[in-house]
């Protein structure tokens, strides 16, 4: 669930620290002995959110259905109505227009979405059982408090929580590593919460793009902002992805994401908050089988061949006679030519060879040699 309330006036945008993160920091983060960050694999995330449909046993098939997509992770968000908001039925507390969510009071909304706390012990073992890693979005204090009893890993900060300097103040100073979302903020509000968790002790910090639309186009996207802020905080940068489908996310792999967090349900057709912008489990399989033969296709810089490509030299141009030439006479541009396979002289030595005469006959389809030009 993502938190949505009436449009208020604009505030002020706060001052861009003038550091923009250039203080030491570090490029890769750990999880549980996971090293996270640029040329390691992609740390994928699966999104519970709310799509366990106040169901303890569809929450744990959510995590063994992550597990079987190829999942590293499973996160879980940490709230409920009365740590977001009010019990408040005006005008301020009714999402508007723009949103699948359209005219629900938040409060109730909320009371719908969240996971049960006493279900997270059982479910972070689940995860572990599997081999995931298990951790959560905190919402207030007492859900990072709650969430250190459960001894969880790291935190995620979300999109709309960027702002909550406080709530930032006191995940960082839990010193795990911490994964923030950008959704809706500016460089400087960016720059702003980084400050924040540097200063409150966090030396691990991973940063999401994400694009705070439910469902988000991709034409607002803007993964060209993932290397950008890479470079801008000294940071891992992954992805927080909204889109339908699989594309995006094998994008922002390619344009250096080191996470990608996406919603999974066990079916859209099921009523929720969050499956109209979350995917299946085949199709989160198929997202993260694109994933890896991405991280496989990037390689390195490299202008050696492999060896798959040297099997294939024979089928370069080269210099062939194509026409039979008697001994002694000469080489024209009627009976040599730069054809395929390669087994003759390199195509730069075409001009270099006219007019030079045949050492003996040559007959029509020999590869042209140098012992044949005299």
């Amino acid at each position: 669930m993502k938190d949505h309330a009436k449009t208020h006036a604009t505030e002020p945008q706060p001052k861009q620290p003038t550091t923009l993160g250039r203080q030491p920091m570090t490029r890769s983060i750990v999880i549980n002995q996971r090293k996270i960050g640029p040329g390691e694999p992609t740390y994928v995330v699966a999104e519970m959110s709310a799509n366990h449909n106040r169901s303890l046993d569809e929450a744990v098939r959510l995590i063994r259905a992550a597990h079987e997509a190829g999942a590293d992770a499973i996160k879980l968000q940490t709230y409920t109505p009365d740590t977001l908001t009010i019990d408040c039925d005006n005008e301020y507390f009714r999402i508007g227009k723009g949103t699948i969510w359209e005219g629900k009071n938040l409060y109730r909304l909320y009371g719908e979405a969240y996971t049960p706390w006493d279900w997270h012990p059982k479910l972070k073992a689940v995860a572990e059982e599997l081999g995931l890693g298990f951790f959560s979005t905190p919402f207030d204090d007492t859900a990072v408090e709650f969430l250190e009893g459960l001894g969880v890993p790291a935190y995620k900060i979300a999109s709309f929580e960027m702002v909550d300097l406080p709530l930032i103040r006191r995940v960082a100073r839990t010193g795990k590593p911490i994964i923030m979302s950008t959704g809706m903020g500016t460089l400087a509000e960016v720059a702003e919460a980084v400050h924040t968790a540097r200063q409150a002790g966090c030396h691990q910090l991973a940063l999401l793009k994400c694009t705070s639309a439910y469902p988000a186009p991709p034409s607002e996207m803007n993964l060209r902002t993932i290397p950008h802020l890479a470079e801008a905080f000294g940071v891992p940068v992954g992805l927080s992805d909204h889109t339908l489908g699989t594309a995006v996310p094998v994008a922002a792999v390619a344009m250096g994401a080191c996470i990608v967090e996406k919603h999974l349900t066990l079916s859209r057709a099921t009523p929720g908050p969050d499956a109209a912008f979350s995917v299946e489990p085949h199709e989160w399989r198929e997202m993260v089988l694109a994933i890896r033969a991405a991280e496989q296709a990037l390689g390195s810089v490299s202008y050696e061949l492999s060896d798959r490509e040297r099997s294939s030299m024979v089928f370069r141009r080269s210099l062939f006679v194509v026409q039979d030439v008697r001994a002694g006479e000469p080489f024209t541009r009627q009976n040599v030519r730069s054809i395929r396979p390669g087994y003759g002289l390199h195509t730069r030595h075409l001009e270099q060879v006219l007019g030079w005469r045949a050492t003996r006959d040559v007959p029509r389809g020999t590869p042209l040699s140098w012992e044949l030009v005299g």
